[in-house]
This record gives C-alpha cells, sequence and structure tokens, in this order.
C-alpha cells in the first residue's frame, strides 16, 4: 500500500507539471491505451486492475495491460450496480444502492458474500468503503451515523448521531479510509474527517470536487477544469489546470503509475 501511494504522490506531480508544461506546448504524458466498452463506471486497484460498469450494469475486469480477465454477469439478482471498491485486490465490493445490496466478490469476480443491509437494520445508504481492517464502512442515512460493519453485516462500531454534531446534515456519495482518518465527502458540503473511534475532526468546504485521492495529510481533487492539492492544516489550497487532453473528463483515476481518463465513454490510460 505504502509503495502505491508513492507512486500516486509522483503522478500527481507529473499531472501537476504537466499542465505548467502545456503553455510551452510540451507534455510529459503518453497514450498507452484506449478502452472501449461503453463505459458509465470504473475503478482501478493498486495492482493497475481495472473494474468496468458498462451500460447493461455489467461488470468486467481487466488486467494491468487492459486485457479482459473476467466478466460479472449476475445483473438482476442483486440489482442495479452503482459502486465499486476495488481498493483490496483480492476482495471487490460491489453495492448495488436501489436494494442496499452489498456483494463481495473474490479476485477471479466469484462471489463470496452478500449483505442486505436492511436485514442489519441499514435502510438507507449511499456511500461504501473498504476500512483499513478489511471491514466496511457504511454511512447510514437513516440513523445519521458512518458504521463499520465486518463481511456478514455485524455492527462493530458506530459515530454520533449526526444531527447532534451538525446543523446541515451531509448525504455523502464517498467514503475515504487513509492513514487513520475516514473521509466523507458530499459534493455539496465539503469533506468530513473523523478518526477511527469515530470522532469528528473537522470539515474542509471543497465542492464540486470528485475522484479525491488521499496521500498522506494531503488531499487531491479534480474538477472539469482543474486539480487541486490540500495539506491538512496548511490553510492552502493550491489549483492547476488540467492539461486540456484531461480537461472534461467524466472522471480522472490514477494508479499502478498510470492515469485513467473516462471520456465520452471510452478509458484513456496515460504514463508519464
Amino acid at each position: 500500500m505504502l509503495r502505491h501511494l508513492r507512486h500516486i504522490g509522483s503522478l500527481i506531480l507529473s499531472l501537476i507539471l504537466a499542465g505548467n508544461l502545456f503553455a510551452q506546448k510540451d507534455t510529459s504524458f503518453r497514450l498507452l491505451k484506449s478502452v472501449k466498452y461503453n463505459i458509465v463506471s470504473f475503478a482501478v486497484n493498486n495492482l493497475g486492475e481495472i473494474y468496468l460498469i458498462n451500460a447493461d450494469n455489467q461488470l468486467k475486469k481487466l488486467n494491468e495491460k487492459g486485457d479482459s480477465v473476467g466478466v460479472f454477469n449476475e445483473i438482476t439478482k442483486y440489482g442495479k450496480l452503482s459502486y465499486i471498491d476495488a481498493q483490496n485486490p483480492w476482495r471487490t465490493l460491489l453495492y448495488y444502492g436501489n436494494f442496499y445490496n452489498l456483494v463481495l466478490l473474490d479476485k477471479y469476480l466469484n462471489v463470496v458474500g452478500s449483505i442486505k443491509l436492511p436485514q442489519k437494520n441499514i435502510f438507507r445508504a449511499k456511500a461504501i468503503s473498504t476500512s483499513y481492517d478489511n471491514n466496511i464502512w457504511v454511512y447510514d442515512e437513516q440513523d445519521y451515523k458512518l458504521k463499520k460493519i465486518d463481511e456478514s453485516g455485524k455492527l462493530i462500531s458506530a459515530t454520533t448521531d449526526f444531527r447532534l454534531l451538525f446543523d446541515s446534515l451531509p448525504s455523502p456519495t464517498e467514503i475515504i479510509d487513509r492513514d487513520g482518518f475516514v473521509y466523507l465527502y458530499d459534493p455539496l458540503k465539503g469533506l468530513y474527517v473523523f478518526d477511527y473511534y469515530g470522532l469528528f475532526k473537522n470539515r474542509l468546504t471543497f465542492l464540486n470536487w470528485k475522484d479525491i485521492v488521499i496521500v498522506g495529510k494531503t488531499i487531491y481533487g479534480f474538477d472539469d477544469k482543474n486539480y487541486y492539492s490540500y495539506s491538512l492544516g496548511s490553510l492552502n489550497l493550491q489549483q492547476y489546470p488540467l492539461p486540456p487532453f484531461f480537461k472534461d473528463g467524466t472522471s480522472i483515476k490514477l494508479g499502478n503509475n498510470r492515469i485513467y481518463v473516462l471520456k465520452d465513454n471510452i478509458i484513456n490510460i496515460y504514463t508519464p
């Protein structure tokens, strides 16, 4: 994991330099491959394996070379696939938000477990994530708590009711577990920071970001035109223009010393 984060750090530096160098009619990126699959969304793990969701709600896995190595077709059994968490190469989380179903897959896309969240008294959830200890974070929008559950859905811990913490309640779309902190991101309200004990630490009003990356104590994010960097506690938000070939990408992800840009249902894979 540490090695993966170092790679991401170097990618981020390359991205910043590319934006600056473009003014000199130069760029440090090379297009490696384009993946065409009518792609709606995707995830990348730290081995460079890509998980694709297409318009037909099919999940396809590619290896680090971009070659297909598996397809998961059990569409109607669980509902509409809305999110993939691929942080752990050995266990992938699929989230079917319309019925609040979590499905656990092994590296070969075989089902190894499933959780019907309503059966675990979680009736509204938009955001999920793998925790540092290979459990699962879920934000319960009915109880207004961030909860940690195990692979069977058993509750391990929960935060204080958010109604006691905030005047305006967040509705996070993303949960990130990194280096002792859990980050909940609501594009309309910002980034909420908690420690592993569930104690609220801070709120950062970074709005309308996507594809947030956290390396150490530095937070990175994108919008359609710019790339942002913020070091925790610095009060210094830095903004850089994206290189033109990254602009207007639906999603930009970093991993395995590559940058993946989803644009017009196609993923373009670049290397610095």
